[in-house]
């Protein structure tokens, strides 16, 4: 019976290890208009980032790590879903995410996770700078299995205004910190309680309209006031990812936590020094400039520092945690666009075997391990190749040298750009169709929701533009702005 009892404890002791590290604790951290590269590890001419470069050191780091899209909606749907935005009616910046869609949020929940998000959100059909989320938004983080929210609808900055759990909260201080800590809080208080936890931080920076502290932009002062702040803004991201990391170790919580660094598209094209490196192309193109990022996955306990070349996207960071988690398939939504990257945790893979589609407006492109096919309009049928491998800037069209190429990726682009236009009709869900029907997407000013909050908003410096246009000093200010 000792023998017995010995060889139990032995075997739960030998077992716990391995039962943790099947279900780690989940950080998802994503900035806002960071290109790929406005990082020092990439070798930007002017900007520090220490911290960004220390996880990178001590982590996965991709080379060639892609948004969901070439905007910022598009990247959070496809990284809740796991499939490429147009399927789940996010079509760009400001429209709303299908209450039909299955989401991570909702599969770890599922499997006994605690979930938070922090930060913003732009899911819910309204343009507009970051507002708080009404509790009884049909779209809020809640309804899409976040069990706590501290988020505002779009970009925010310095003091901001944000809801909790649908209660208004006035904030102080800058935008990145107020959500590290906000997460932070959220890991300490679930820490002890056996379960668990899943924290989204979704920044707000370094998106327009530009607010950094003056110390932050000191470093900046030979730059255009504009770039300053820009990059002022990231001084502050870059700390507050040192802070999470920090705060991690001291909970205790770093060796067993699998924590996701990118960025939600492409850098801005009027910020100088550049945003994207020698890439082509911004924010809003399906050229490498609007849709490499940087991307980093640290895991202490299972991933060994290295640099990959292996192409991957937020879509794979879905089916990669289910594989971890052992999320059952029903929890995802098919078809998927993404793959486990859990076996590059260990080794380097060969060709990716699965092609990442992009589509935005009249633009596609598809990206095949080392070619990658682009159209700005397919309607034109006018379609160029590059070789990412001998020329990631995109400058020389191959298309010419290799025809067959040429050829096979634009049939498997054309198949797959078919199967997004059933999927946008809904016929991947039970209904056959899409049920209710996606809501316009409309600035939130403009809704009656909002209607009682104005008079009180139109004096902050966040909503001054769109709330009063006539004390801005661009004319039009408001129609200009709300697209955005």
């Amino acid at each position: 019976m000792k023998n017995t009892a010995a060889l139990a404890v032995f075997l739960a002791l030998l077992l716990a290890p391995l039962s943790a590290a099947t279900k780690p604790h989940i950080v998802f951290v994503m900035a806002d208009d960071m290109g790929w590269g406005e990082t020092g590890y990439n070798g930007h001419p002017v900007l520090k980032t220490p911290n960004l470069d220390a996880m990178a050191a001590a982590g996965l780091r991709f080379d060639r790590f892609y948004a969901g899209g070439p905007v910022c909606s598009p990247t959070r749907a496809a990284v809740l879903t796991g499939r490429s935005h147009d399927r789940t009616g996010v079509l760009s910046h400001g429209y709303a995410l299908r209450l039909q869609e299955k989401t991570i949020a909702q599969a770890l929940r599922g499997a006994g996770y605690v979930t938070g998000h922090f930060g913003k959100w732009h899911l819910n059909g309204h343009k507009g700078p970051g507002a708080p989320i009404l509790a009884s938004d049909p779209r809020h983080p809640g309804a899409f299995g976040f069990d706590e929210w501290l988020s505002v609808s779009n970009f925010f900055d310095l003091d901001p205004l944000m809801s909790r759990g649908g209660k208004f909260e006035q904030m102080k201080g800058d935008s990145s910190e107020i959500i590290v800590d906000e997460a932070v809080k959220f890991l300490a208080k679930h820490r002890d309680s056996g379960r668990p936890m899943f924290a989204v931080v979704w920044y707000g920076s370094p998106h327009a309209p530009f607010r950094a502290r003056d110390l932050d932009k000191a470093d900046f002062a030979a730059l255009a006031d504009l770039s300053a702040h820009h990059y002022g803004e990231l001084v502050a991201l870059d700390r507050s990812v040192g802070t999470l990391r920090r705060k991690l170790r001291e909970l205790g919580l770093a060796d067993d936590t699998l924590l996701v660094f990118c960025s939600d598209n492409g850098g801005l094209p009027e910020i100088r020094p550049t945003t994207v490196g020698d890439l082509r192309g911004n924010k809003g193109s399906v050229f490498e400039g609007g849709l490499r990022v940087p991307g980093i996955i640290e895991w202490p306990r299972v991933i060994s520092p290295r640099i990959t070349q292996f192409p991957a996207c937020v879509m794979d960071l879905f089916p990669t945690v289910a594989e971890i988690v052992g999320l059952p398939a029903s929890t995802m939504l098919q078809p998927l666009d993404g793959r486990s990257l859990r076996p590059l945790f260990d080794r380097e893979l060969g060709p990716r075997g699965q092609p990442i589609g992009f589509r935005y407006h009249a633009a596609r492109a598809l990206i095949d391990d080392r070619y990658k096919l682009v159209t700005t309009n397919l309607a034109a049928g006018q379609f160029q190749l590059f070789d990412l491998l001998a020329d990631r800037s995109e400058k020389r069209d191959v298309s010419a040298d290799q025809p067959a190429v040429a050829a096979r990726l634009k049939e498997q682009l054309l198949a797959w750009n078919a199967s997004m236009d059933a999927s946008f009709a809904g016929r991947d869900y039970p209904e056959g169709k899409v049920s209710p029907p996606d809501p316009e997407s409309v600035s939130w000013f403009e809704t009656p929701q909002y209607q009682p909050y104005l008079a009180e908003w139109k004096t902050r410096w966040e909503y001054q533009n769109y709330l009063d246009p006539a004390s801005s000093p661009k004319k039009g200010g408001k129609k200009k702005q709300a697209a955005k």
